[in-house]
C-alpha cells in the first residue's frame, strides 16, 4: 500500500506554528516513506473565511519547502481539491448514508434542538417514518442530515500510532449534523468524505481530533469502507498553561519571516516540537528531516513554544550562510536603520553575520553609530586592561597623532594602534579599548577598535576622538 498524506488547512485565519507542524509531519511521513503529500482547502466554513488565507497557504508551503504533490495547481484527473467545489460531491453521499441506515433528515430548528437545555440533540426526527419524511420534503421544509449514531451500549475505537486504543461510547456521542441547511457539509462529514475519495492512507492531525474520530469511523463503516490509519499530534503550548492559539495571533509563520527568521530555521525548530531524531540532532535541513523522520519518535505529551530556542537555531543557520547570502537577507534590514545609506554594506554584514541571530537585530546592533554623543566617559575605565580616564586620554591623544596619516586599513590600523601600546607602555587591549569607546560610545559593538575605525571612515573617526579628548 503506497502512503498517501494529506495537509487540510481551513482560510480561516493565517497559518500558525500549530498548522504548520500538522502539514511538515504529514509531509515528512510521505517523504520517508516514498508516499505522496497532497494539499486539501477545507474552506465550507464561509462565515469564519479569511480573504488572502488560501493564498497565504500557497505562498507559505512554496516558502517552507513543502511541495505538494497533488493539489491545486498539481490536479489529478477528477479530483477537486477544494471543498467548496465539492459541494454536490458531499450531498450525494449522504444521501447514500441515508439509504444505507447512517444518516436520517432532520426538520428540527435550533429552538427545538435546545429545548430543555439538553447539550446534545434527542434523535426525534430519527423516529420519523419514511412517508412523514417525503411529506416533509414535499412540502420543502428546511433540514439538515444528520449522523445516526447507533443506539445501545457499543463502543467505536481504534488505534492511534501516537496515542494507542482511543474509545469512545455510542452513548458519549451526538447525532452530529453531516449537511448544514445551506447544503454545505459540516467538517465531521466532508474530511471522512474526502480522506476516502482522494485515498488518504495515513491521516495526521492535531490530538484536539482524538474523541471525535470513534465517530468519523463509524461514517466509514456505515460505507464499508476501509478507515485510514491515524497519528494524531501533542499540541503545542505557548507557557504551561495556554494554547498557541491563531485565533489570538500567536506564532504567525509569516510574522517570524519578517522578524528576520530563515524559512529553513523555523521548519527545522518547528519539526522538533513533539519529534526527535533518534540521535537527538537538532539541526536538521529539510532533506535530513525527511530521512530521520519516524513517527515512533513522536511524542505524546505536549511542547513548549520556545523563541529563544528558535532564535538560537536560527543563529546556526546565519553562521552557516556564505557572505553572499548574509548580505542578501541582510541589506532589507540595514535599509530599515538609521544607517541606511551611510556605510560600507559589505564591511558591515562582515561584522555582522557572527553577532546576529535574527535579522530584524540588525537596526539595533548598527543604530548607534548614527547615535553618537556625550557618551558616559566612565566607560573607558576597565578593570581588566587597568585604563583610567587619565590612560584614556594619553592613549587617545597618542592615537590621534599615530594614525592621522596612516593607509586606512584594518591591518595597518592594528599594527599602529599595537605600536602605540608599546611606546606607552600600557596593554594593547587598554589601546584598542579606549579608542573603540572614544569612536563608538557603546561598552558592546559589531567589531573591534579597528574595524569600527575603518567602518566610520577617517575623518569621521579622527573627529570623534578628538571630540571625547576635548572632553576628558
Amino acid at each position: 500500500m503506497k502512503v498517501r498524506t494529506r495537509f487540510a488547512p481551513s482560510p480561516t485565519g493565517f497559518m500558525h506554528v500549530g498548522n504548520l507542524r500538522t502539514g511538515l509531519y504529514a509531509y515528512l511521513f510521505a517523504r520517508h516513506n516514498n508516499g505522496t503529500f497532497i494539499l486539501r482547502i477545507e474552506d465550507t466554513d464561509r462565515e469564519r473565511y479569511v480573504e488572502g488565507a488560501t493564498e497565504a497557504v500557497f505562498r507559505i508551503l512554496k516558502t517552507a519547502g513543502l511541495e505538494y504533490d497533488e493539489g491545486p495547481g498539481k490536479e489529478k484527473e477528477g479530483v477537486i481539491y477544494v471543498q467548496s467545489e465539492r459541494k454536490p460531491l458531499y450531498m450525494k453521499y449522504a444521501l447514500e448514508l441515508i439509504e444505507k441506515g447512517g444518516a436520517y433528515y432532520c426538520f428540527c430548528d435550533k429552538r427545538n434542538v435546545t429545548d430543555g437545555g439538553q447539550t446534545k440533540y434527542d434523535g426525534r426526527c430519527r423516529r420519523l417514518s419514511k412517508e412523514e419524511v417525503q411529506a416533509k420534503l414535499d412540502q420543502g421544509c428546511p433540514f439538515v442530515i444528520r449522523q445516526k449514531i447507533p443506539e445501545g451500549d457499543g463502543v467505536s475505537e481504534y488505534e492511534d500510532m501516537v496515542y494507542g486504543k482511543i474509545a469512545v461510547a455510542y452513548k458519549d456521542m451526538d447525532d452530529a449534523i453531516l449537511i448544514k441547511s445551506d447544503g454545505m457539509p459540516t467538517y465531521n462529514f466532508a474530511n471522512v468524505i474526502d480522506d476516502h475519495s482522494m485515498g488518504i492512507t495515513h491521516v495526521l492531525r492535531g490530538n484536539e481530533y482524538l474523541s471525535s474520530t470513534p465517530q468519523y469511523n463509524l461514517l466509514y463503516d456505515a460505507f464499508g469502507w476501509d478507515r485510514p490509519t491515524y497519528v494524531h499530534l501533542p499540541v503545542i503550548m505557548k507557557d504551561q498553561t495556554r494554547k498557541l492559539s491563531k485565533r489570538y495571533g500567536d506564532a504567525n509563520f509569516e510574522d517570524f519571516l519578517s522578524k528576520g527568521y530563515l524559512p529553513q530555521a523555523i521548519i527545522n525548530y518547528i519539526a522538533l516540537l513533539g519529534w526527535s531524531p533518534e540521535d537527538n540532532r537538532e539541526k536538521l535541513s529539510l532533506k535530513e528531516l525527511e530521512e530521520a523522520f519516524d513517527v515512533s519518535r513522536i511524542s505524546s505529551s505536549p511542547s513548549i513554544f520556545d523563541e529563544a530556542k528558535m532564535r538560537w537555531l536560527n543563529a546556526e543557520y546565519i553562521r552557516a550562510m556564505t557572505p553572499e547570502e548574509f548580505h542578501d537577507y541582510a541589506v532589507p534590514f540595514i535599509e530599515k536603520s538609521k544607517c541606511a545609506g551611510k556605510y560600507d554594506y559589505k564591511l558591515l554584514c562582515t561584522l555582522l553575520q557572527n553577532r546576529t541571530e535574527i535579522f530584524s537585530d540588525i537596526p539595533e546592533h548598527i543604530n548607534f553609530l548614527e547615535e553618537y554623543g556625550d557618551f558616559d566617559l566612565n566607560l573607558l575605565e576597565n578593570q581588566k586592561n587597568k585604563t583610567t580616564l587619565e590612560i584614556a586620554k594619553t592613549v587617545i591623544e597618542g592615537a590621534i597623532a599615530k594614525i592621522a596619516d596612516v593607509e586606512w586599513d584594518n591591518n595597518v590600523l592594528f599594527q599602529a594602534l599595537s605600536e602605540l601600546a608599546v611606546s606607552l607602555g600600557v596593554k594593547k587591549g587598554a589601546v584598542m579599548w579606549c579608542v573603540r569607546i572614544a569612536i563608538t560610545g557603546k561598552e558592546a559593538t559589531p567589531g573591534g577598535a579597528t574595524e569600527m575605525a575603518v567602518l566610520l571612515g577617517r575623518e569621521k573617526t579622527l573627529e570623534r576622538l578628538k571630540a571625547t579628548l576635548a572632553r576628558l
